[in-house]
Parts: C-alpha cells; sequence; structure tokens
C-alpha cells in the first residue's frame, strides 16, 4: 500500500491531520529506531502548534516514541522512533483505545476508601474549606493517573483527588520507575523514617519545618530580617573572641 504524503494535509477528498502527518513523516523521515529532535519535528510542521501532543497522541495508539526519560542515552531534546503502531492513516485507526473510566459505586467507594478519603495531591478532605482564602468546600473525584512502571509499561490507576488539584491535570503522569529508584538510594535510617510516614499515611511537620515553610512565603526584606536575627543569636558552640 503506498503511503499518502506527509506534507499534503489532504489526500484527495479526505482530509489528514496533523497526528496523521507526523506518523507518516516518522515513517518515510526519520524510520524506526533513529532519533529526531524536537526541533527537527517543529522544523517539519510549522504550521501545526501543537506538534508535540500529535507525536504524544501517537504512543496512545500504540506507537513506541522513548524519550530521555525511557532511554538514558537520549539527551533532553532528543527522541527516538522505535515502532509503529497502528495505521492511522486508514480510515478508522486513528481512534484512540477507550479506557474504562466508568467505575460502579461500590468500585469508587474502594478508592476512596483505600485513599483515606483525601484528596492526595494536596490531602484534603471532602467538605473541608481549602483555607488560603478559598472558601469554597473541597469535593473530591476519582481521577484516573498514568503510571509508567518499573518494567517500562504502562497503565492507569484511579486515585482520589479533589476538584481544584483536578483542573488541569488530565496530562499528568507519574514515574513509578524513577521514585522507586530514588527508594533505593536512600540510607537505613531514612528507609525507616519514610516506611513509618507511609504506615501513618502522613507526616507530622516539626516546628522547625513549619517555620521554613513561612519564611519561604516572605518578601525580600522580611527573608534579611529573620537571616540577621538567626545571626545575632550565633550558632551554637560559637565562641566569643
Amino acid at each position: 500500500m503506498t503511503l499518502p504524503s506527509w506534507q499534503e494535509k489532504t489526500d484527495g477528498k479526505r482530509k489528514v491531520g496533523s497526528m496523521v502527518r507526523a506518523a507518516l513523516w516518522l515513517l518515510t523521515e526519520v524510520g524506526e529506531d533513529n532519533i529526531f529532535t524536537k526541533a527537527e519535528l517543529r522544523a517539519a510542521f510549522p504550521d501545526v502548534a501543537q506538534i508535540d501532543r500529535r507525536i504524544r497522541d501517537l504512543r496512545d495508539r500504540g506507537w513506541r516514541i522513548d524519550t530521555s526519560r525511557d532511554d538514558p542515552s537520549l539527551k533532553q531534546e532528543e527522541q527516538r522512533f522505535v515502532a509503529q503502531g497502528a495505521a492511522v492513516w486508514i480510515p478508522g485507526q486513528a481512534k484512540a483505545p477507550k479506557h474504562k473510566n466508568s467505575l460502579t459505586a461500590a468500585q469508587r467507594q474502594k478508592v476512596f476508601e483505600a485513599d483515606s478519603y483525601l484528596c492526595r495531591s494536596c490531602g484534603i478532605s471532602a467538605g473541608e474549606e481549602y483555607g488560603d482564602g478559598d472558601l469554597t468546600q473541597a469535593v473530591l473525584n476519582i481521577a484516573r493517573r498514568k503510571v509508567l512502571l518499573a518494567d517500562g509499561l504502562e497503565e492507569y490507576q484511579f486515585v482520589t483527588e479533589c476538584k481544584r488539584c483536578g483542573s488541569g491535570s488530565a496530562d499528568r503522569e507519574v514515574n513509578l520507575g524513577a521514585l522507586l529508584e530514588l527508594v533505593e538510594d536512600l540510607s537505613p535510617m531514612e528507609r525507616r523514617i519514610l516506611a513509618g510516614w507511609i504506615a501513618a499515611d502522613q507526616r507530622t511537620l516539626e516546628p522547625i519545618d513549619k517555620l521554613w515553610g513561612l519564611y519561604r512565603t516572605l518578601p525580600e526584606e522580611a527573608r534579611k530580617a529573620v537571616a540577621e536575627a538567626l545571626d545575632d543569636d550565633g550558632m551554637p558552640g560559637d565562641a566569643d573572641n
């Protein structure tokens, strides 16, 4: 079968969208197992404002396109076209597979219980006010989060999130493999501390943690005043000259 031209927006009377053009460009100009850069992609499609998003759309259709996160040998601006997925230029093949979004009442309840009826992004509970000038009461929903597993595969998992945190988070994803690598790098004491926080599902802030959080919100002159107060006190164990 002769492939349509990626440089044409139309193929006869059938409209060819930017995602299809991106797929054809990868096949005919880049080739499988070859590297391309973001600059090369944008130069090839100067008329498409969101061509990076169209490349991401191809991943949902089985195309494997690695980034530096997937392949450490790649530079940040590089991507590797590894393998073709669905033949999106064929009518009916461009449709993305449906993810299971609908949950039964029992399934939703199970997710809420597992997440302690708290937004896993900000920690707020249902009906609670945000306390930052926003008097709106929090509403909890079930969000679908893409998780990059340690074996390189992807799956969608459900998590509790409030309406405010969920706004604009449709593309949010979690790199579980990278997180597990950070856990492996912890010292034995750090691992015990983290395990305690996980068991309690909370971390109680020490007074100095709260002070640090407040300090970070201060304007420059106020921050200097705090620093000067600490300098005036001197460090423990300092001897007078």
